[in-house]
């Protein structure tokens, strides 16, 4: 009897699936613990000292997100043909849970919080358009092109809701690289504030878009609740948006009022400042909402608003802090990234899938990058329009990353088995491929394109401004009609915010002088 049911606990269960590893002894458990935690710190320390002497020689062939990808791929593939003990090996299974709790947060909050003023609110009604209008654009784009794609027995088929779900887990862009290109080489300061803020938004966006479709698989047909599915969307980014502003509105007058920037205070000011952003995720998580987008918008209210609030030296600390907790998230997230490709599963049967995909999404990129361009370029003056060589840049820098694979691994757990395999593996040679070979390609198509070591003279105009820049148009060009006169109309509207922030917000929620408001801007 008793050798029945060892054979019965050895042999795998129905389904194909492994048994579950046997419990190690305490002390063995912590051994291995020890030595799973120490192969990531190595790898961590190998990415960024591989990543400095990059830098240092100007190889740009390799960025260092392409780097600690690497790095991750290799050590994963050695440790998946080596026999090393499964206990060790789950220390680096990718928890899409542990990604978004702990890894994205400071990322996505370290975006907001060193967002650039001025470049950022004087490209406001650019950004927005690509990163939330964009953003629909190209999920739609991809997913009804690969629906169609499966229709016609190119690639593999699939139902138009979960083609739509993958067209908005796709549309997440990473573009790590390029930015870190932008600041070596130097580039547009408006063409950054583009890529930047376009990036930072459209996580977001693209998180809100796969969750609706996501929910609105898991209840109806799409055509039933077409509208619901567009309010709920709403419901979700609206209400995630206004969380994370109201957030850093408390606290930047509990900072205000609650006099902290003493000298025997400043541990206490500090930790609430760290708090604060935390707090913001896990309230819109518990009120069923988005945390990045509402961690996204508590950073930039926190920068324009509680920062200043802060002592000299709290402000030193806590940007050093975050710039740092920012810097290790997201090195190894690629690294963590990278193991995870290697050690899991993949279907590889729909290569057509895989093939098709990559065309559908450098369309929907295209569609979305000139399309969206047009529109803003029709509500701009001749000097502050969008050239093409930035819009063909934001075409390039669209990569995909962390965010796509984590969507894409979150898809394996709620879609059949054999169509979130699919999905899943698809986004891995999506995030490979453009990580690897078009962020190694970087460099030369920026200096093909011409846009780097620019300087942009629209931005000095911007700051003898106060802060903002009106528009300059001129009467009498009525060619676009009422389109064009609804776009002038809301680009006037960032700049009555920005003087309502000026005048209003920005003495009712800080203690700093007309000077340091101006220095704040710079």
């Amino acid at each position: 009897m008793e050798l029945g049911l060892s054979l019965a606990s050895a042999s795998p269960p129905a389904g194909g699936l492994a048994p579950p590893p046997p419990l190690a002894p305490p002390g063995k458990e912590q051994q291995v613990a020890g030595v799973g935690i120490l192969l990531q710190i190595s790898m961590l320390v190998l990415s960024f000292v591989l990543g400095h002497v990059l830098r240092r020689h100007r190889f740009y062939y390799l960025p260092e997100a392409s780097a600690s990808l690497l790095i991750g791929l290799v050590v994963g593939g050695l440790a998946n043909i080596s026999n090393t003990e499964t206990n060790t090996r789950t220390w680096f299974n990718f928890h899409e849970e542990f990604f978004f709790l702990f890894l994205l947060p400071p990322i996505i909050f370290q975006s907001g919080f060193s967002l650039s003023p001025k470049p950022f609110f004087a490209n406001f009604g650019a950004i927005v358009t690509f990163a939330i209008l964009g953003t629909l654009i190209a999920s739609v784009v991809t997913g009804v092109l690969v629906y169609l794609g499966g229709l016609t027995f190119l690639m593999y088929k699939l139902p138009l809701v979960e083609c739509l779900m993958f067209g908005a887990l796709i549309s997440a862009t990473d573009p790590v690289t390029v930015l870190s290109i932008f600041q070596e080489l130097g580039s547009d300061v408006n063409l950054y504030a583009l890529v930047f803020g376009e990036s930072v938004l459209n996580d977001a966006m693209a998180i809100s878009l796969y969750r609706t479709m996501s929910s609105v698989r898991s209840h109806a047909a799409v055509g039933e609740n077409f509208f619901m599915m567009i309010l709920q969307f709403l419901e979700t980014f609206v209400g995630s948006m206004s969380s994370g502003v109201g957030v850093g509105f408390i606290s930047a007058l509990l900072f205000k009022y609650a006099g902290l920037d003493v000298d025997n205070l400043q541990n206490l000011e500090c930790c609430l400042f760290v708090l604060f952003p935390y707090f913001s995720y896990m309230l819109a998580e518990g009120l069923g909402l988005s945390g990045i987008v509402s961690i996204l918008f508590t950073g930039m209210v926190m920068k324009h608003y509680t920062y200043s609030n802060l002592s000299d030296n709290s402000q030193r600390f806590v940007s050093a802090f975050f710039h740092l907790l920012s810097s290790l998230a997201e090195t190894f997230v690629f690294i963590y990234m990278g193991f995870d490709i290697a050690m899991e599963e993949h279907s590889w049967s729909h290569v057509g899938f895989i093939f098709f995909s990559i065309i559908f999404i450098v369309v929907a990129r295209a569609v979305n990058v000139f399309s969206c361009a047009y529109l803003v370029n029709m509500s701009r003056p001749e000097h502050r329009r969008i050239p093409l060589k930035h819009q063909k840049a934001l075409w390039f820098s669209g990569l995909r990353g962390a965010m796509a694979f984590a969507l894409a691994l979150q898809s394996v757990h709620e879609l059949p088995e054999g169509h979130g395999k699919t999905i899943f593996t698809t986004t891995t040679a999506i995030v490979v491929l453009t990580v690897l070979l078009i962020g190694g390609s970087t460099g030369t198509m920026l200096e093909a394109l011409d846009v780097v070591g620019d300087e942009n003279p629209s931005i000095e105009t911007y700051e003898d401004n106060n802060g903002f820049m009106p528009p300059t148009y001129e009467e009498g060009t009525s060619s676009g009609g009422g389109l064009r006169m609804k776009l002038k109309q809301f680009h006037k509207s960032t700049t009555s915010f920005t003087a309502l922030d000026k005048n209003y917000l920005t003495p009712f929620f800080t203690s700093q002088t007309d000077d340091d408001d101006d220095d704040d801007f710079s």
